[in-house]
């Protein structure tokens, strides 16, 4: 599938330098927005202000970059195989399915020793909506990043989650894996991952997404799930079904039919993709509104 190119590499390396920053012990508390109900104010403004969960039963309201989650669960900062990174964000919020997924795959991929342990980057915010940085997706709670570097046997300190980089597994010249840094075992776990039921897609750069294409063997079904998007270059984004019954929830499209490995694919290793010629006289795109959101969201801001 092509991607408009609205979303230059510029762009989206952009994104992926945010999402490896480091955070901070001491996170800036953001002012109040006096009228948070000018139809103006960017919605990523009054969802990034928003610190607890609403006191809702779970219920997803609309799609996975343009929707809002009422009734978060927070997934703890530790487990017996996971560790949250990044807790200065306070995005480790996601719908009880997607807790329940992070956990119970850590649990069954370290029990087959295949993956020692996940390191969770961004999930969602106690409300879903909008982020002020790093992300177009993970509104719903039905999205998380999961960084390529293998959970130690260690807890992390504080300061370490929140200054530690992840692993980039692939080569400079975005070509192709780094052979130093990318493993058998980070095909395992993906594949691991992939065949999840629960799982409707996994986003890879085009990189990784040819090295497993080069390399599974055996029953390759699950490689259409794999789909390669700009950055991910040092984590996999794995994104959930809507939940049985959430009638509010708006699906994703299928993945297209096939292994995903044919000239789609060469397409992101063109000229056109990886030499993009600048646009000055791109425009930015204007941030998004309440407006553009299901008018549910407007109940979970204002919930209690």
């Amino acid at each position: 599938m092509r991607l408009s190119l609205a979303l230059p590499l510029a762009f989206c390396a952009a994104l992926s330098a945010q999402a490896q920053d480091r955070g901070t012990l001491q996170p800036p508390k953001l002012a109040p927005i006096s009228n948070p109900d000018d139809p103006g104010v960017p919605a990523k403004e009054l969802f990034g202000r928003a610190t607890k969960p609403s006191q809702d039963n779970p219920r997803i309201h609309g799609f996975y970059a343009k929707g809002c989650l009422a009734g978060a669960q927070q997934l703890p900062i530790d487990g017996d195989a996971w560790q949250v990174m990044r807790l200065s964000r306070n995005r480790n919020w996601g719908h009880p399915i997607l807790v329940s997924f992070i956990t119970s795959t850590a649990r069954d991929l370290r029990a087959q020793n295949i993956w020692p342990g996940f390191l969770v980057g961004d999930m969602a915010q106690p409300r879903g909506g909008p982020m002020r940085t790093g992300h177009a997706s993970h509104q719903s709670g039905l999205d998380a990043d999961i960084w390529m570097r293998p959970m130690p046997e260690q807890r992390y300190t504080l300061q370490e989650r929140e200054e530690l980089p992840s692993l980039l597994v692939v080569r400079p010249d975005r070509l192709d894996i780094d052979e130093k840094t990318w493993t058998p075992r980070h095909l395992a776990m993906l594949r691991a991952v992939a065949e999840k039921p629960q799982v409707q897609r996994i986003f890879v750069n085009a990189a990784i997404k040819k090295a497993i294409c080069r390399d599974a063997r055996g029953d390759r079904s699950w490689l259409s799930k794999v789909r390669p998007m700009y950055g991910h270059d040092y984590h996999f984004h794995v994104r959930l079904n809507c939940p049985a019954g959430e009638t509010s929830c708006t699906k994703q499209d299928p993945v297209p039919e096939g292994e995903g490995c044919d000239a789609s694919l060469a397409w992101w290793f063109s000229d056109e993709v990886l030499r993009p010629k600048p646009k000055p006289d791109a425009k930015p795109v204007p941030p998004m509104t309440m407006a553009a959101l299901p008018k549910e969201c407007r109940a979970v801001l204002n919930a209690p």
